[in-house]
Formats: C-alpha cells, sequence, structure tokens
C-alpha cells in the first residue's frame, strides 16, 4: 500500500490570477506548477512569485507531462462566470467556467501515472451548487468520487475574516485511502459551514456519492478585527474624487430606503465610511449604500456598474469615488507590500477574480496542514466518510 511522507508540501496552483491561494497557503508550502490564461494576471503573479513555474495559457492546452513530481494539493478556482447569477445559466457547459474539465483531464491523466494529487481544493461561487438544478455540482461530485476521492463543500463568506461580504463555495477533496484529521470531521452538517444550499446539495445526490461525502468541520474563525474604515486609504493612489456633480448623480439615483441611510449618516455628525453599487432594479439604474462597516463583494469590472463606489460622509459633506486598487487588495486581505498593476481596471480585475487570502489560511491551519499531519509517515488507512 501506498506510503505518504509528506515532507515540504507541494502544490499546484491553477486559475492562479495573482496567486492569492499561494499567498493564503505560505511559506510551509511549496508552489511547483502555476497556471493562468491571462498574460496580464500572470504578469502580477510572476512580480509577486516569480515565474519559474508559471505557464501562461489555456488549461485545455496544458499537458500532464508539465507537472513535476506528486503534489500533495492541486488548487483550482475555476472561473465563475457561467455558475452565477450573473452569468446566462451554462454551468459547465459554458465556456468559462466548463474550464473545469480542462483542469479534471488533468487530475485523470495523473492518476493514470499514480501521481494525482492527495488533496483537490475547488472554489467558486455559492450558485455551483445550484447551478443547472444541482446537476453540474453532482457532476463535480460524481468526478472526485470516480477519481477515488473524499469529499466535503463549504460555505465560508469573507465577511468572518475581514470587512467584504463574499461567500464562496470551497470543496475539499481528500485521498480516499487518506486518514481525516481528528476533531474536524462532524457525523452532521454544521451551521457555520454548511448552508441551506449545501445541505440540499447533499441530499439531492445519489447514495453511492453521499458515502463518500465529508461533513469538513474547522475551527470558527476568531472575531474579525478590521471595519471598513480600516482599509481605506486616507490619500487615496490610483483614483480621484468625483466632482459634486458626480455626486449629486448618485444621491439621486437612491431611492427613499438608500438616501435614507446617507441622511442618517450626515445626522451621526462623525466621518462615516459606506460603499456603493450601481444596480438595475426593475429595468432602472439605483444606487444602493450601505454603512455597515462592511463592504460588498468585489466584482470584475463590467462596462463601470460593477465597480464600487467610496461615499465618505462627514456633517453635510457628501465625498464619492471608486474604490482604490489597494483597498480592493487589503478587502483581499493581500498585503501592502503585494505588487498590482499599474492599470486601474487590471488591477480590479486582478483582485475581483481573486480568493480571500485569510480564507484560505484558515483552511490550511485548520484542514490542510492538520490532514497532512494525520498522514505523516503512516500508512494509507480507509477514511470513514459521514454522508
Amino acid at each position: 500500500m501506498t506510503q505518504y511522507t509528506f515532507e515540504q508540501p507541494e502544490f499546484y496552483e491553477f486559475f492562479a490570477g495573482g496567486g492569492m491561494a499561494r499567498a493564503g497557503l505560505g511559506e510551509l508550502w511549496r508552489c511547483t506548477f502555476a497556471n493562468d490564461i491571462s498574460p496580464k494576471k500572470g504578469a502580477s503573479y510572476a512580480a509577486n512569485w516569480g515565474g519559474d513555474h508559471l505557464r501562461i495559457g489555456d488549461v485545455n492546452q496544458v499537458e500532464a507531462r508539465e507537472l513535476p513530481g506528486h503534489a500533495d494539493l492541486a488548487w483550482a478556482s475555476f472561473p465563475c462566470q457561467d455558475l452565477s447569477l450573473a452569468g446566462k445559466g451554462q454551468g459547465l457547459k459554458g465556456e468559462r467556467s466548463g474550464t473545469f474539465w480542462g483542469f479534471w483531464r488533468l487530475m485523470r491523466e495523473l492518476a493514470g501515472q499514480n501521481r494525482k494529487p492527495r488533496m483537490i481544493l475547488l472554489e467558486n461561487v455559492a450558485g455551483t451548487l445550484t447551478s443547472h438544478g444541482g446537476e453540474d455540482f453532482r457532476a463535480i461530485a460524481g468526478a472526485l468520487v470516480e477519481a477515488g476521492y473524499h469529499f466535503g463543500p463549504m460555505i465560508i463568506d469573507a465577511v468572518h475574516f475581514l470587512p467584504q461580504s463574499r461567500p464562496r463555495l470551497f470543496i475539499l477533496a481528500i485521498d480516499e485511502r487518506l486518514k481525516a484529521p481528528l476533531g474536524f470531521v462532524s457525523d452532521r452538517p454544521m451551521p457555520g459551514w454548511h448552508s441551506a444550499a449545501v445541505i440540499s446539495a447533499h441530499n439531492r445526490l445519489p447514495d453511492a456519492l453521499k458515502d463518500a461525502w465529508i461533513w469538513w468541520n474547522p475551527p470558527p474563525p476568531e472575531q474579525r478585527m478590521q471595519v471598513l474604515d480600516d482599509v481605506i486609504e486616507t490619500d487615496p493612489q490610483g483614483v480621484e474624487w468625483h466632482s459634486e456633480e458626480q455626486t449629486q448623480k448618485l444621491l439621486g439615483m437612491m431611492n427613499d430606503v438608500n438616501r435614507r441611510k446617507v441622511l442618517n449618516a450626515q445626522k451621526a455628525g462623525a466621518l462615516s465610511v459606506g460603499t456603493l453599487y450601481r444596480r438595475t432594479r426593475d429595468g432602472v439604474q439605483r444606487a444602493e449604500v450601505r454603512f455597515d462597516g462592511v463592504s460588498g463583494c468585489l466584482r470584475t469590472p463590467a462596462g463601470g456598474s460593477s465597480r464600487q463606489v467610496i461615499m465618505v460622509v462627514e456633517g453635510p459633506r457628501i465625498r464619492t469615488r471608486l474604490l482604490s486598487p489597494r483597498e480592493g487588495a487589503r478587502l483581499m486581505g493581500l498585503p501592502d507590500e503585494y505588487r498590482l498593476p499599474a492599470n486601474y481596471n487590471e488591477s480590479y480585475h486582478l483582485t475581483g477574480d481573486g480568493v480571500v487570502v485569510p480564507v484560505v489560511r484558515h483552511l490550511n491551519e485548520w484542514l490542510l496542514m492538520p490532514i497532512i499531519a494525520a498522514n505523516r509517515n503512516t500508512e494509507n488507512a480507509p477514511l470513514e466518510a459521514h454522508g
């Protein structure tokens, strides 16, 4: 029976973007291969992590022989556009989200060479669970089980780690021969990690897939210490304050509920920082603002409507501007020394497409490293799934 020794763990980073999974995994891990289709994102990846193991190009064109060794983890934050509510509902058959199958082809080829990754972590929007009536999630689960993995999904909202509302689906799969770390698996769904959508997705699966299901149960994150004010730059770089006319136009796009939020912030007297999005409601473009110390979910810029606006209210004075590139990076948990693209849209696209660094760090600390520790220098034993 194969024996896993796990020295310094190694990983592949697919759909790597700017390397935010790498930032979260930290120096204990060694990246041996990274891939992204975007040369612009690849330039940021190389600027921060070096380009020795970086392959720029379509994942469908990558060959298994390019992937060195036997990785302990394959991370894949595959594109979400066809799985999100804003997409056209094409799901895993779509051109972008369908690149999951290009990634999965490589995993199957590695398995055929007796070097499939010991763990796989997939990240995407929560809509993956319900896309096409749950069939897309079932297809992913079926692929994992067929390849000899046990798996468990979790919905994790970044708001528990930093001031951004960003719920995402994380599916952690481990080789069925590995032992689960004691204390991090439950025999039932846990409210902090398993939403109603996760439970429904479980219930829709056939028994053969339920048998391979794991209710992962890492400890909850510590209390979030930051609020939005903590990440806002006093002297923002890369953006300019709107003119009075532009600010008044945004205020004019608000309905009564949102206008009242601004009035209450003015009455408070103290400086209040909020975030604003423009959305189309019943065919009318509206401006919606929040002053709860949390930003809305960062998105990639599409036609300008999805770019987040900062609103600063201090008594009668109201100022607005776009979120700065550095503020966007901070909202993803990237340190200030992280090198961002000089172009505003490229920077916003890089961060808006990424995975939140402290979430990766939490998963690494409480699941990935414990799995490695549980299997260090020990023979594989069957994992008892909890379906």
